[in-house]
């Protein structure tokens, strides 16, 4: 499933400092859909070379990250069971700053 993932707030710093990515997220075994839960699993085994810890939390993003799907606060949508379309766009922004 072909989407656009941006990176934004620091997070991007964990992706090489790319901002904006096109993936191809393969679907799992079958699956009739893709959800925000497969999302992270994939991003974390297929995009994160580094400190994942940065940015997830057990199978969720950790407090302080923000994640939109086109536009809409994905704890408006479901979290980790959003259902996730061909060309949607996933938006992670991170709250967190050090001092």
């Amino acid at each position: 499933m072909n989407m656009t993932l941006e990176y934004n707030g620091g997070s991007e710093l964990l992706y090489n400092s790319v901002k904006i990515q096109n993936v191809n997220v393969e679907m799992q075994n079958g699956a009739e859909k893709l959800t925000m839960k497969d999302l992270l699993s994939w991003i974390r085994t297929h995009m994160i070379k580094e400190r994942p810890e940065m940015f997830m939390k057990g199978d969720t993003v950790r407090p302080g990250v923000l994640a939109l799907v086109n536009d809409c606060d994905w704890e408006l949508s479901g979290q980790l069971d959003t259902t996730l379309e061909e060309k949607d766009v996933v938006v992670f922004i991170s709250t967190l700053h050090g001092g």
